[in-house]
């Protein structure tokens, strides 16, 4: 017999909560259409697990030794031994609630859906501000031909003449005591106790069927890569039309070619030609509010930075629209040929500029002051 609580990964003491959040954790994990085909089979034992543990009535009869979905159980004691509270549990499954147990019961035909998980891939811009994206999924979806009824002509389903009802079947077993009697999901039925006499030809009276939809998501202003999203009843509708689950959106945001990213703020590199450093200069730069005025202050140097206002990401809960800030990393283009004339007026230059700078200080760690002035470095790159 399975382990259930291996399946799934949790003791054997878990609580309903537990249970349900480890399968939600599983079955993303092996969902064939995020990890692959090859991972259907696990898929199921995943789902087969979470029917069993998340069922009370159910996870007791597994607890005693008895395999609800194993029409061939005979009810085995298992290798932790038991008590006679097991054996209450397990002669009521023999005897039909003659030690305090009692039949499992019908399954009924409508059942909740599982829920679904899908990614979407978004820009940095709609990261910034906000937007829709479009998500297409694969799921199970409601058959408009019956409305989830499973029937063809609409009639309700008949009380299975085999079962009568009951959704299961007694029958007598060979078991360590000598000869028993268990019971096990009626065959005719498939354990609901009711039969479609004419199934719908589109479900084939499951009242569900394999659909491919598209589902628009909001996406807020701020989000951060690698968020999920949730979306209340868009996952997978149920057997017999049941109540859909939810549908998770794990959001991707795509890198830019323009900026980065690093908590609410924006940062570009802009290169800008020597003397508009030296001298100072406006320039516009595209950002995703359009172009905007950039300006170099005299002096700038190399790696100096440039903070925009309120041009970054807006802030994600409580922010009244505020927004973090663009900040423009300088670059200086420094030229590699020069011409006599430009390289005599450099050296002019140098020769009353850089007089004082023949000497230079020598540390083991960076020092106030101790970046290298431009002139120094386009000698440097010039020699």
């Amino acid at each position: 017999m399975a382990d259930y609580y291996e399946v799934l990964g949790v003791d054997r003491s878990a609580s309903e909560d537990e249970i349900k959040k480890a399968y939600r954790k599983m079955s993303r994990k092996y969902h064939p259409d995020i990890a692959g085909a090859e991972y259907e089979d696990k898929f199921k034992e995943v789902n087969t697990a979470y029917e069993v543990l998340s069922d009370a009535e159910k996870r007791r009869m597994y607890d005693s030794g008895v395999d609800p979905n194993d029409p061939r159980s005979a009810g085995g004691f298992g290798a932790g031994g038991f008590d006679m509270g097991d054996m209450g549990d397990i002669f009521g499954q023999f005897f039909g609630g003659a030690f305090g147990g009692g039949g499992q019961g019908p399954t009924p035909r409508t059942q909740p859906g599982r829920d679904s998980l899908a990614s979407a891939s978004i820009d940095l811009k709609t990261a910034v501000f906000g937007g829709t994206a479009n998500v297409n999924i694969a799921t199970f979806g409601l058959c408009q031909q019956c409305s989830g009824s499973g029937s063809a002509n609409g009639e309700k389903p008949v009380t299975c003449p085999d079962c009568q009802g009951q959704g299961f079947r007694q029958k007598v077993v060979r078991t360590m005591l000598g000869q028993m009697m268990t019971s096990a999901p009626c065959e005719r039925c498939e354990g609901h106790g009711t039969i479609i006499n004419n199934p719908c030809p589109s479900c084939m009276g499951h009242g569900r069927v394999r659909t491919k939809r598209e589902v628009g998501v909001t996406i807020p202003a701020g989000i951060n890569d690698g968020t999920r999203l949730r979306l209340a009843s868009q996952g997978e509708v149920g057997e017999g039309g049941g109540a859909a689950g939810d549908l998770y959106i794990d959001v991707r945001v795509k890198p830019d070619k323009q900026f980065t990213r690093e908590g609410n703020n924006l940062h570009c590199w802009i290169q800008v030609p020597m003397s508009w450093a030296v001298l100072g200069h406006d320039l516009d730069i595209d950002t995703f509010d359009g172009k905007q005025t950039v300006s170099i202050p005299a002096g700038t140097q190399p790696e100096d930075t440039i903070p925009m206002k309120g041009l970054g990401v807006t802030l994600l809960r409580g922010s009244n629209g505020e927004r973090g800030d663009l900040i423009a990393h300088v670059g200086i283009h420094i030229p590699t040929k020069l011409s006599d004339e430009e390289r005599s007026l450099m050296e002019q230059f140098s020769a009353s500029h850089d007089a004082k700078a023949q000497h230079v200080s020598q540390s083991s760690k960076p020092t106030t002051g101790a970046k290298k002035g431009f002139f120094s470095k386009l000698k440097d790159a010039l020699s």
